[in-house]
């Protein structure tokens, strides 16, 4: 079988095709200017995306029942610590980040410490420490928003060539990782624990060391989420991550991520992004209402969700 051939059978060829025709609708009502302006600001946006389901994908792929809801909050916590911290002084923008990262390590402790130790699912033991970490967001800042340091705004939006800088990163961020996943002891541990966790143990893996450094991978990467996306839209908030809630599955499953575990897809991430960003914004040029955007939108998101689960159980 030919590579053009074999196309159609790769999971992750369907959210770039869906992109692709996003960006062509877009084009096609408001002309190719505003579909190259859509497709760049679809690029910045889908970064943050692609920087979250990055460690989603990794817990998603350790099996059935993991997943990680704190990364809204986490993404909070880590931006208003940072930006309190700050206070837009540029000279303090490495401790600042430090404290992002030291945000994402504690919280992925944390949240495996819960699994772990209570013995309860990884979906109910992170949601329920969400709330601790968003209480804690409040408190430390009491709602008020944090501006960053001046060129930690200025990176965050900054292009090369028409491109920008924070995609060029996690697109680098992306291959790292794509390499860490398929050539690493890790990597290929969390695919073994995905596809059967007993058969993982029995094969001499650390199935929870494996775990742990999964979930706090996880964290951490949306802590620095986190950090630039504060830096990106003008200062930390305290409903910043929210979007990131559903969009970090979607985003997973979308791009070719089997739900049933053991199955990971990096390459559909971008596509995945891309196609969720340019399906809200062929919506805005349809002139749909915010409510009818959220329909459409969600149920686009479950249905995937559901025949990938289906698929999955065949």
């Amino acid at each position: 079988m030919s590579p053009l051939t074999s196309l159609p059978q790769k999971p992750w060829i369907w959210a770039w095709i869906g992109a692709i025709l996003m960006w062509l609708i877009i084009m096609s009502v408001s002309g190719i200017v505003a579909g190259g302006q859509v497709m760049s600001a679809a690029a910045s946006f889908g970064t943050f995306f692609v920087i979250v389901a990055i460690g989603q994908m990794f817990v998603i792929t350790l099996g059935p029942g993991n997943v990680d809801l704190s990364i809204p909050a986490c993404i909070t916590l880590s931006a208003t610590l940072a930006m309190k911290f700050m206070n837009g002084d540029p000279s303090l923008l490495l401790p600042g980040f430090l404290i992002s990262l030291s945000v994402g390590l504690v919280i992925g402790t944390l949240n495996f410490l819960l699994i772990l130790l209570l013995r309860i699912p990884p979906i109910i033991a992170t949601l329920s420490a969400s709330f601790l970490y968003q209480s804690t967001a409040i408190w430390s800042n009491r709602g008020l928003r944090v501006k960053p340091p001046e060129v930690l705004g200025d990176f965050a939006v900054s292009k090369i060539l028409g491109v920008p800088i924070l995609t060029i990163v996690v697109l680098i961020l992306s291959v790292a990782m794509a390499f860490t996943l398929h050539r690493t002891r890790f990597g290929l541990s969390v695919l073994a624990v995905g596809q059967n966790q007993k058969a993982a143990k029995l094969a001499g893996i650390r199935v929870e060391r494996v775990r742990f450094l999964t979930y706090l991978m996880c964290a951490v990467l949306a802590a620095i989420c986190g950090f630039f996306l504060a830096g990106f839209s003008g200062g930390a908030a305290l409903n910043m991550g929210e979007q990131y809630l559903l969009m970090s599955i979607a985003v997973v499953v979308i791009g070719g991520t089997s739900v049933a575990g053991g199955d990971a897809n990096l390459t559909g991430l971008w596509g995945a992004s891309l196609f969720m960003f340019l399906l809200v914004s062929m919506l805005n040029t349809l002139g749909l209402s915010a409510g009818y955007r959220l329909i459409v939108t969600g149920a686009i998101i479950v249905g995937i969700i559901a025949i990938s689960g289906r698929k999955s159980a065949i």
